[in-house]
């Protein structure tokens, strides 16, 4: 028995004769007919009463139509649910992301998943760089946005490249456009702590160029180190995506970092268990759209990665 065989008797049933179902069905009639012996034949049991009436259905034929029909319409629905998993997938997608940048991208791609996306539920967890990292490695997410040095992307999607910069209280020094690196062990710092991957970025290159840095605080909350350098407590060392608002409104000014610039990769991570889910997949695909054109619109103070 095969699906084909019981869509052959369903049909000649409800047509009420092999000469209307296989006009329905587009098959030469005495193909039905074979299918529908082979059936009795499998069953051991006649199913259907031919007379010049047409057909009708036994006993037996009357379980087999009922059962049948719930088979194939169980076959339908699966496909149906199949193929609009593909066009339209649904479903719950956890994404972490860092503070920083957070504060550019959060708002953008939740409106990009509600209006391209209606059917999947995007739940974004936003935190330092450190627990994230941690949160990933343990499976807590389907996708999370990381932070890597040019050489160490590894398989994962570059999004978008950033420079560091020094953070300074309104009206305190350096007045310059840029700063050399050698030059930042005059300010003291309020940085994240030592296991946040921006920590170690900028550490990483310091340390190579034999610079000493003046740090002062350590502290795992962007919004803290904000307004300690708001405050003028403080300076710091961050990416202009973090603290893009407060500088747009003259709270605190960005000072380039020069000889070297300091870089950083933003990258697109996704838990291999979920490599295969058409959410994530879709919100896979649909986040380096969103920041492609945060950056294309200056609302993102990063490059757009080489693409071939």
């Amino acid at each position: 028995m095969d699906i084909r065989q019981l869509k052959y008797f369903v049909g000649v049933v409800e047509a009420g004769s092999f000469t209307k179902a296989a006009a329905l069905l587009h098959v030469a009639q005495s193909a039905l007919s074979l299918h529908v012996r082979h059936l009795e034949e499998t069953f051991g049991t006649q199913l259907l009463v031919r007379d010049r009436n047409g057909v009708s259905v036994t006993a037996s034929g009357d379980k087999l139509l009922e059962r049948a029909r719930i088979i194939l319409k169980e076959i339908r629905l699966t496909e149906m649910e199949l193929t609009n998993t593909v066009a339209a997938p649904s479903g719950e997608v956890t994404i972490g992301i860092p503070s920083g940048a957070a504060r550019v991208l959060s708002g953008p791609l939740l409106e990009s998943v509600r209006n391209e996306l209606p059917r999947i539920s995007l739940k974004m967890i936003e935190g330092m760089t450190g627990p994230l990292e941690e949160w990933m490695a343990a499976g807590r997410f389907n996708l999370a946005v990381l932070y890597r040095t040019a050489e160490n992307v590894g398989q994962m999607t570059v999004l978008a490249r950033e420079e560091f910069c020094l953070v300074v209280p309104p009206s305190e020094p350096p007045f310059e456009d840029s700063i050399p690196l050698a030059d930042l062990h005059a300010f003291p710092l309020a940085v994240p702590m030592r296991n946040n991957n921006v920590r170690r970025s900028v550490a990483d290159v310091v340390a190579q160029h034999g610079c000493v840095l003046d740090v002062r605080f350590e502290v795992d909350s962007l919004s803290t180190i904000i307004n300690m350098v708001m405050e003028g407590k403080a300076y710091s060392i961050l990416t202009p995506s973090a603290i893009q608002k407060e500088a747009s409104q003259g709270q605190i000014r960005t000072v380039k970092i020069i000889d070297p610039v300091i870089t950083r990769s933003v990258v697109l991570a996704i838990n291999p268990k979920d490599d295969r889910s058409s959410a994530v997949s879709a919100v896979r695909k649909l986040i380096p759209k969103v920041v492609k054109t945060l950056i294309e619109s200056k609302q993102w103070s990063a490059t757009a990665p080489d693409r071939p």
